[in-house]
This record gives structure tokens, sequence and C-alpha cells, in this order.
């Protein structure tokens, strides 16, 4: 089935001509008030630490609501409950691994909170003094925050578009415009005590909301689980293999290597540097342990529902259906909204407005802690380091053009490539923070003779590595769901480079300590230097 005739047929239409006009002013309205209340929450303080980290005053519970918050985005709401509606256990498995990953956050978020800094920069120097690991810092942050900020854009004009109607290409261009300036604006007066407010405020909304929707899933097949599953087996397009590993192109090929190598690059979930923020945000290393602790138990019933909610997806609307609106898709939390209760209730109505207000929330959110964790890490560990000295106002503002100018960038990006699936750029995301900032952690914390060399090596190696494998993989050329499918220079069969990225990383790092370069050769022939690198660098 193709789109258009899924637009002639009006099937893309979850909303309805006659509800619309109610659902776009009461989403309209939700809109206004999430900005209100940013603005309200909007810090004065002109001191950048309690920007960055709300001067670590925040409780372990406040903070692991909000750590569990940073979970909740866009990109997992749609995504993954999409994966699940279209291919069944493949997404399954997707969504357990994005739990399971959170024990590398728990085993490290102690010793983040330890090593006293709460950007890549400051972690990456703690063996390794100078500018090069902050600049590496610098590189791995970019290259990790812009895929996500051109995805989770992207999802967002998606979502918007169906809950307008309209599913064509340029109404998802527009959509995405659109939210982009609104997220552009939050982000721009954001700091981490207001995000934190926000995020603690979503954990709830987005449970509450996703159970309501499972429940009324439920109820349609007489509050039988196995009915539900049932239903959506035969709902699927391939009912014999929905169940089992394989659906999912991804996944596909060389039996169980390729699952082993996207389970390595899940590592990445919890690498990222907005997590890291907020893990060193704590008053100390119990307050980091306990809360991610919290965040692990929120996280894991927010991924239990969000299986039922794409298994529900698959049985209520069917795996045709919301493969027509989108390829990944991205559409069935919205499309079961719309189909689990009847055309003309005002339940319906209300239902499907709060899962819209819900997908501008995780957008909301999820866009800004992103960009503006990556804002910290580049003024503090480039703008601050090497240029010269600025007042606390001046780095407050040299963050804010920051953040702005990430924004508009990834937003002029999302626009440029929304004709190509460029969904695996998530998967490269993942890949780089699991590549490039698991392994440099682990040897900073853990081992003592790891130096700026065996960094540099590891940083930059991994970096290289990850990029070459993922544009010789079958996700840019070579097969169907491709970037450029009619091209062929997949040389590397698996879709993701974990398998052999993160253990190249290991050794590189491990290769490049065991003989220290020049300079640190140097500077352990001059006992003062340590301080005078401290004095300059202000840590």
């Amino acid at each position: 089935m193709t789109t258009p005739l899924l637009l002639s047929s009006g099937v893309l239409d979850p909303v309805g001509s006659a509800a619309r006009a109610s659902v776009i002013s009461a989403f309209l309205v939700f809109i206004g008030l999430c900005l209100l209340w940013v603005f309200t929450l909007a810090s004065q303080d002109d001191r950048p630490e309690n920007l960055y980290v709300a001067d670590r005053s925040l409780s372990p519970v406040f903070n692991g609501f909000a750590l569990a918050g940073e979970f909740i985005t866009v990109v997992a709401l749609f995504a993954i409950s999409g994966a699940i509606a279209l291919f069944g256990y493949d997404g399954f498995a997707s969504a357990v691994d994005s739990v399971l990953a959170l024990g590398a956050l728990l085993l490290l978020a102690g010793r983040i909170r330890a090593g006293g800094h709460y950007t890549l920069g400051g972690l990456f120097s703690l063996r390794a003094s100078g500018r090069g690991p902050r600049t590496a810092a610098a590189v791995v942050t970019l290259v990790i925050t812009i895929p996500l900020l051109i995805v989770q854009l992207r999802a967002a004009g998606i979502s918007a578009a169906l809950l307008l109607g309209m599913s064509s290409n340029a109404a998802q261009v527009l959509c995405t415009v659109l939210m982009g300036c609104l997220v552009a604006c939050f982000a721009g007066v954001a700091d981490l005590r207001g995000t934190s407010f926000v995020q603690v405020v979503k954990v709830p909304v987005t449970l509450v909301t996703l159970a309501v929707v499972a429940l009324l899933a439920l109820r349609k097949f007489s509050w039988s689980p196995g009915a539900l599953l049932s239903a959506a087996v035969e709902q699927s397009t391939d009912p014999d293999a929905y169940l089992s590993r394989g659906l999912w192109a991804h996944t596909a090929g060389l039996g169980p290597v390729n699952t082993i190598s996207d389970h390595v690059v899940v590592l990445g979930t919890a690498m990222m540097t907005h997590l890291i923020l907020r893990v060193a945000a704590a008053r100390n290393g119990w307050c980091a342990r306990r809360s991610t602790s919290i965040a692990v138990g929120l996280t894991s019933a927010f991924y239990l529902l969000l299986i039922t909610v794409g298994f529900a997806a698959a049985a209520v609307v069917g795996s045709e259906v919301i493969g027509g609106v989108d390829a990944n898709g991205q559409g069935a939390p919205i499309l079961l909204a719309s189909g689990v209760l009847d055309r003309a209730s005002t339940a319906r109505v209300v239902l499907i407005t709060v899962m819209a207000c819900l997908a501008f929330l995780a957008v909301l959110t999820a866009v800004t802690s992103v960009t503006f964790a990556a804002a910290v890490s580049l003024t503090r560990d480039v703008i601050v380091r090497n240029g010269r000295p600025l007042t606390d106002q001046g780095e407050i503002r040299a963050l804010r053009s920051v953040v702005v100018a990430l924004c508009v960038g990834g937003l002029a990006l999302s626009v440029a490539v929304s004709q190509y699936p460029v969904e695996f750029l998530v998967t490269f995301s993942l890949s780089v923070a699991a590549t490039c900032v698991f392994p440099a952690l682990v040897y900073s914390f853990y081992w003592p003779g790891f130096n700026r060399r065996g960094l540099s090596w590891s940083v930059y190696g991994g970096l290289f590595l990850c990029t070459v494998l993922t544009f010789c993989s079958p996700v840019v050329s070579g097969t169907d769901y491709a970037l450029w499918p009619e091209a062929a220079f997949d040389w590397y069969p698996f879709h993701t480079p974990g398998l052999f990225s993160v253990p190249v990383a290991f050794l590189l790092g491990w290769l490049g300590s065991r003989r220290p370069s020049r300079r640190e050769e140097g500077d352990s022939r001059n006992p003062g230097h340590d301080r005078v690198e401290a004095e300059r660098t202000g840590w």
C-alpha cells in the first residue's frame, strides 16, 4: 500500500476534520503555557556555575526523576514504539537494550561526580592535561549532538504533521521548522534547574498517558494480553516472523553477530553528554548513585509501557497502515491513541491532544537538554580555555549564542535531509558515545597509567573507525533502507560499528598509554607543571 493511496482514503488523518480545530487549539495553548513556564523558570543569576549544574543543590530524588526524564525522548517515544509495532521482536530487543545500558551509567555515576567536572573536557583531563583532551571532547560532543538534533527535530515534524492531518513531505518540513523555532526559543533561555523542573513533570505525565493508552487497547481485547499479542501478530506484515529475530532489515544477516554489535552500541545510550552533566550536578557521589538508581527504576517502567504500546499499535492499527505513514513507524503512538476510542467521542479528542502535547514536551526537553549540555561543553572547553578571558556575563552570553547556533544548525540540516532515510544517525551518535566516551572514562577512572597520547589515540582512532565503518555499512548503501540504495560500497556487513570500534578504542588507549609523549615526559621532569596548569585552566 502506497502513501498516496493512504492519503486519498483518509487513513493518515488520525484526528478527523470535525475534531481537528479543538485538538490544534488545545495543542497551541499547551505550547504557549510551556513557553511561559520556561521563561518563568529561566534563571536570572549571572553565575555560570548556577546555570550549568544548579550549584549542585538538587536532591537525589528530584535529580533522579529529572535523569529519568532525559531518557524519555521523542526518538524513544516514537521510534522504539514504531519499531516494535512494525518489527516485533527486533524492536522489543532494542527497548530492552536501552534499559540494560543504564547499568553502565550506574557503574560510573559515583566516579563521574567524584571527578569534580561536568563536561567531557574536564573528565578527559583527569589524567591528560593541556588543550588536547578538551579539544577532543569538543569534537566528540559535536559529533554526538548534531545527529541527535537532526533526527529528533524530524520526528517532531512527523508527529505535528499527523496532528494536522497531513503527512506529505512538505507538511512535515514545515512542521519541523515551526517546532524547531519553538524549541530554539526554549533552549535559548534554559538552564539546568529550569529544565530539571520540566523533566520531572514529564515523567509522571508520560507514564500515566502511556498507561491509559495501553489499558484502553487491552480493553478492546477483553483485557487479555495474549489476545492483544495474537492480534498484533495477525496484523503484522509477516505473521510468521513477527516474534522472531530478523524481521527488521537492520538485524538480518550474519545471525546473532549482528545483534551483538547492536548490543555493544547501546552502551552509548548512557554515555551522552547531557546525562554526564546531569550526574555531575549531584551533591556528592552517593547522591549521584542514588539518582541513577531512581532513574533506572522509572526508565524501566517507561520502556515496559512503551513495549506494550508498540504491540498494541500493531494490534489495533495494523503494521501496514503504520508503515504507510512512516517507514520506521514513528506515527504509531498517535495512530494508536486515535484508534482505541470511538471516533465521535470527546475522550478520543482529549487523548489525541494529550499524546500530541506529550510529543511536543518530549521534543522540547530532549533537544534542549542535548543542546544545553553541548553548549556548556563547547563554552567551557573551547571558548573559555582558548580565547581571551571572559567575565561571568560574557561567558553566559557565549553559552546562549552557542545554544542558538546549535539549534539553528540542527534545524537547517534536518530540513535539508528531510527526504532521506537518516534514522541511522541516531545509531551513529550512540556508536560514537560508546566508542569515544566509554573507554576514555573507564581508563580515566580506573587506570592511573592512562595519559594524553592514550586518550588521543582512543578518541580520534575510535571516531575515525566509527565513521568509516558506518559509511561502508548497509545503512548507507546497498540495501533498500540505505541512504543511497542504488550505490553499493557496503563492504562492512553490520549496520553498527560497535562490535569492532569499542574494543579497538580500548586497545588504542592501552597502546598509546604504554609510552608517554615527549610533552608528558617534560611535564614529569617539571614538578611545578601540574600546579601551573591547574592555575591556568581554573580546575
